[in-house]
């Protein structure tokens, strides 16, 4: 080998380089673990709610130390946050916290650009589109377009009443055809994605998230944000999706509308079905309370006694009212929010306001703290129900202590704000009334003005703020709004505890599955077995150095992915040493055999790995999360393990060599393996024909009858994984939860051990709000609650805790929209791996028929994995849906079944050119039984290191690595039995030369 020199010193700074990276990781870990350490001397676990309170502490303490340095290089020195920058990144099946995409309403921006316009062509094709989104693939704005086109009649797109407004004056004119108006929205509608992609990045980076994760999905208007470690998931999804409408009102005084609220009941009561008598139990105590109140809020209004005591609409849901000369109306229990809001909206009932009061906006506050009591406010309102002014003028804006020591938010506005805020504040003060603060119609504060107008466009909102809220409240209005409401169509919540649990057995599997793979090499290849252990473990020392230096998250797929690695590295090694036997065989000297073995076998390895590559490239470019983290893996093992295998084991080989080792390449055990084996596989074709066959007819008859099992990233839905405290009955659970009054129709699953379930339902599937999610889990626990042992909601749906043994572990949800555009995704990952490595081996190999047999065997393999999987999955004691996980598993197995052809293929390739005497049939013959040795140890060392994985692996990627068992097995038999046989039946054995490479 040339150049050792260098060799050797690449190696050294490669290695010196990895072991820095990880240092930074290591570190990280050991002042986390100080953190965990303190937060749990400081808060005992018998504290209320501890668990919340030491993450607090935890993160408080991070933070604390945030710039002071903690790490000490000597000329080097690093704070923990740049010790933290550097740490490798663990991913949420890791770590715990929540992946979501984001779908920017494209609909809402559309209504903003055409200013909200009453056109009803316009809005018709705004409905049908919606509509043409449920079952199609194009974007909310080609259909918008198809809409339009289909009904627009003599209307234009450049019309007056839609896109021709002032809003969008010199760059739409009366003038432009539909096409010139489309160009121009689709560079408005990008516009304001990228706008609200750095809304959401700013204010996750004010959320202070370890390594987040935010992509642009397309030009679909969705947007992915991974934030691992985030443990107040409510917190988080609500500034996620917060669209921060801050506007400011003009507020009326409370008693202004206590003679309108009484005619408001009497209308209300009289047109309503009336009912059976009320109840007599009530206290004659509590109907005084209710008179007193309703007597405050009436003032001097005159009411009849009688209608009091009576069924009051309204009356009986008042709880209390506000002070004299306050903006309050009444206060309300929350839960009867939407109830009074319809009935003072309804037509019948705004018909009472008098003249000046005609456009009132009424709107409710925040919740009281310590009850669940809130507050109604009347706005004074407009036709155009358009604030005076927005949040649009809001510049800056922090969190704050108020002089007694209350949070509190103050902002600055720009010039245009500051005199609209100064006229509004004057003309408050001189009235004596209020503003109202408004934040996506909930009213935060309605303060009066007591010092005069407000010059300089300087003030602060007050609210009785958390001090969480009011650091969420400045940052959303510092980030800015996003130009249209978000909704989260997918979302995966893992708690820590089921991170910490994958932790532990992704550990466990990796050292296994290295363990088996390092004796196993020895136990075969006897000293050289050694040193390709060496390379090996150097190997995975630069896979984690790479990805720590390239700020790549780790998953559990990505640890499959480089215990996987672990196993096909061994296939290189195992190329290099079975052609220096074959050399030695032949009767050349140590040196002679070392150098053409590695010579020899360099082909093979470099199109086996270039082709697993490619598909691993597919799924990187294809997959999202997880599935990225283990495509990402699989594409660094494979350029490191080239590496090792060509470089540094041939570096210690010779090195042992040159001063005078002896190195058979064998035990005694192995040394007669696999030698001079001749098997006649092309006369048994016919027979392999029928086995393959029968199982490809059995298995198209099972997809076509059983179907798959296929899992909300494909159907869409919501699943919990739950875990009982005792073994539950999957088939009860099922029932119980199907019940009409529950979900209607649910799926319960044994996930891993007999206590632990995963439940998946369709309930509400179209509805991604978070009032949504929190009827479904609230719903869940309630059915559940027989099971659960007496645990409360709270502590049901708390994830903070590590050590979580009973309650909700995880949830998933997909919408039926993107669930459609993942399973098209899918498609076309695998379609687009088949035409990539057709057009591989065609190009390497010259000749399309080693390309049809090649893709025919990977048809095979994939048809029979499916098979399997539809004939077995109602049985099967392990989750076997087909997701994204398995998709990853179907694209594993085309790159492995063609590392396994090609290498045949390459031998084949070299026999025709080194014994042009012979006949096809003894080429191809030859070429099968001479690789029959690398074949199969190369498949038992992967089926070791897959078996570890799915044995001692985790529960979450069990079905994945079942695929992949599947696809080594089926796949190592058909690049014997289908590839080769099959590129035989095409080639015209009459002329060799046609063949010859």
């Amino acid at each position: 080998m040339q150049n050792k020199g260098l060799v050797k010193l690449f190696a050294l700074l490669f290695g010196l380089v990895s072991i820095y990276q990880l240092s930074f990781t290591f570190k990280a870990n050991q002042i986390e673990k100080e953190a965990v350490e303190l937060a749990a001397q400081k808060i005992p676990s018998s504290e209320e709610n501890y668990h919340a309170k030491r993450s607090q502490e935890e993160a408080d303490y991070l933070q604390s130390i945030a710039t002071d340095t903690v790490y000490n290089m000597g000329v080097a020195k690093f704070t923990f946050n740049e010790v933290k920058q550097k740490a490798m990144n663990l991913g949420l099946d890791l770590k715990g916290g929540i992946n979501v995409i984001l779908q920017v309403s494209v609909k809402d921006i559309l209504k903003g650009l055409a200013n909200n316009t009453a056109d009803p062509t316009f809005n018709k094709a705004l409905e049908d589109a919606t509509e043409l989104q449920r079952n199609g693939q194009n974007t909310y704005l080609e259909d918008f377009f198809t809409a339009f086109d289909a009904i627009k009649g003599d209307k234009k797109l450049a019309s007056p009443d839609i896109f021709y407004t002032k809003a969008l004056d010199g760059e739409i004119d009366g003038s432009m055809s539909d096409d010139d108006v489309k160009v121009v929205i689709e560079r408005k509608i990008d516009e304001s994605i990228v706008s609200a992609f750095e809304v959401l990045r700013k204010r996750i980076d004010e959320f202070g998230v370890t390594s987040p994760n935010i992509q642009r999905l397309g030009t679909s208007g969705r947007i992915l944000v991974e934030l691992p470690g985030v443990k107040d998931v409510e917190r988080a999804t609500s500034l996620l999706q917060s669209t921060a409408q801050l506007e400011f009102w003009d507020a009326y005084k409370g008693e202004q509308f206590g003679q309108f609220i009484a005619q408001a009941n009497e209308v209300i009561r009289a047109s309503t079905e009336a009912k059976s008598d009320a109840s007599e139990a009530t206290a004659e105590t509590e109907e005084d309370a209710k008179s007193s109140q309703i007597d405050d809020l009436l003032g001097d209004a005159e009411t009849d006694s009688t209608a009091v005591a009576a069924v009051n609409p309204i009356f009986d849901l008042i709880r209390g009212v506000g002070y004299p000369g306050g903006p309050i109306i009444a206060k309300f229990e929350s839960k009867d929010k939407a109830t009074v809001l319809d009935y003072l909206n309804r037509k019948e009932v705004r018909a009472l306001l008098p003249s000046e009061q005609r456009y009132a906006k009424f709107a409710f506050g925040k919740p009281e703290k310590d009850s669940d009591l809130i507050d109604l406010y009347a706005l004074v309102g407009n036709r155009e129900n358009i604030p005076p002014l927005s949040g649009d003028v809001v510049t800056d804006a922090r969190n704050q202590f108020s002089a007694v020591g209350k949070s509190e938010v103050s902002m600055q506005m720009n010039a245009k704000g500051a005199k609209i805020w100064e006229e509004m504040t004057g003309n408050a003060y001189a009235q004596g009334s209020q503003i109202a603060i408004v934040l996506d119609n909930i009213v935060y504060s309605a303060p009066g003005v007591t010092t005069g107008a407000i010059s300089g466009g300087s003030s602060s909102i007050s609210g009785d703020f958390s001090l969480n809220e009011a650091i969420d409240l400045a940052n959303v209005l510092r980030a800015g709004k996003l130009p249209a409401s978000a909704d989260i169509i997918s979302s995966e919540v893992v708690g820590p505890s089921l991170g910490k649990e994958a932790i532990e057995s992704g550990t466990m599997s990796f050292m296994i599955a290295l363990a088996l793979v390092l004796l196993w090499m020895i136990f075969y290849y006897g000293k050289s077995g050694l040193f390709a252990d060496i390379a090996m473990l150097l190997n995975i020392l630069l896979i984690f150095g790479v990805l720590s230096g390239l700020g790549a998250v780790l998953t559990l797929p990505g640890i499959a992915g480089i215990v996987l690695t672990i196993g096909m590295s061994v296939d290189a090694n195992v190329l290099i040493f079975e052609r220096i036997r074959e050399e030695l065989a032949k009767g050349k000297s140590q040196v002679e055999a070392i150098k053409d073995g590695f010579g020899n076998a360099l082909s093979s390895i470099l199109d086996a790995n270039i082709t697993t590559g490619l598909t691993a490239l597919i799924l990187f470019v294809f997959g999202t999360g997880p599935i990225k983290g283990f495509a990402t893996t699989l594409l660094i093992g494979i350029a490191t393990s080239l590496f090792t295998a060509i470089f540094i084991t041939r570096l210690l080989i010779d090195w042992y060599a040159n001063k005078g080792g002896k190195l058979d390449f064998s035990t005694s055990l192995t040394k007669n393996l696999f030698r001079n084996i001749n098997i006649e596989f092309l006369k048994k074709r016919k027979i392999a024909y029928i086995i393959s066959g029968l199982l490809i007819v059995l298995s198209i008859g099972s997809l076509l009858t059983n179907g798959l099992d296929q899992g909300v990233d494909f159907v869409g839905g919501r699943t919990y994984q739950v875990r009982f405290a005792q073994s539950v009955s999957s088939s009860e659970v099922t029932n119980v939860l199907s019940d009409p009054a529950v979900f209607g129709s649910a799926d319960a699953k044994t996930f891993g051990s007999s206590n632990q379930l995963k439940i998946t339902t369709k309930y509400k599937v179209n509805e991604t709000g978070t009032e949504a999610d929190e009827e479904i889990r609230k719903k869940l626990y309630d059915a559940l609650v027989p099971y659960l042992e007496g645990i409360s909601y709270e502590e049901f749906i708390d994830l903070n805790d590590e050590d979580k043994q009973v309650g909700l572990l995880e949830t998933y949800k997909v919408s039926p929209t993107i669930a459609d555009d993942i399973k098209q995704a899918s498609l076309w990952a695998v379609i687009g791996s088949l035409i990539v490595v057709f057009l591989y081996i065609l190009f390497r190999f010259k000749k399309w028929q080693f390309s049809l047999g090649a893709v025919l065997a990977v048809f095979h393999d994939v048809v029979i994995v499916l098979g399997v999987f539809s004939l077995t999955y109602k049985f099967m004691p392990f989750n076997m849906e087909i997701n994204q996980a398995f998709i990853a598993a179907i694209l594993t197995v085309i790159g492995y079944s063609l590392n396994d052809t090609v290498v045949v293929f390459d031998r084949v390739r070299e026999y025709l050119n080194e014994h042009t005497s012979w006949d096809f049939d003894k080429v191809v013959d030859v070429s099968l039984s001479s690789t029959l040795s690398r074949t199969l140890n190369t498949s038992l060392t992967t089926l070791v290191v897959l078996l570890s994985i799915f044995i001692f692996g985790g529960d979450s990627i069990r079905g994945f690595m079942f695929a992949l068992i599947v696809g080594v097995i089926v796949g190592t038999y058909s690049s014997l039995f289908i590839a080769t046989p099959a590129m035989y039946e095409t080639v015209d054995k009459s002329n060799k030369k046609k063949v010859n490479a």
